[in-house]
């Protein structure tokens, strides 16, 4: 059981690195953007085609990517307990 909650923490943790990370890169983007306004209105017809907001994934994806994250993380868990105790 403790093999089993170890493997949990560290899944979680890993998302919420991969979770803080993702937020933080695209504040930095965010904050130092600087747009070219002269430049761009060549393109318009483009960058009214090209613009996306977000993404919509399942919820799902998440509680799989949890549960995939930890069993990975159990075994490693595990063969580091056996190969070095």
């Amino acid at each position: 059981m403790k093999l089993v909650i170890q493997a949990f923490i560290a899944s979680v943790i890993i998302h919420l690195v991969y979770i803080v990370c993702t937020i933080g890169i695209g504040y930095i983007k965010t904050k130092f953007y600087k747009p070219d306004i002269s430049g761009e209105w060549e393109k318009v017809d483009y960058l009214q085609n090209e613009v996306a907001f977000g993404m919509v994934i399942s919820p799902f994806f998440f509680v799989f990517s949890l549960v995939g994250i930890a069993i990975i993380c159990g075994i490693i868990i595990y063969l580091y307990k056996k190969l070095f105790s």
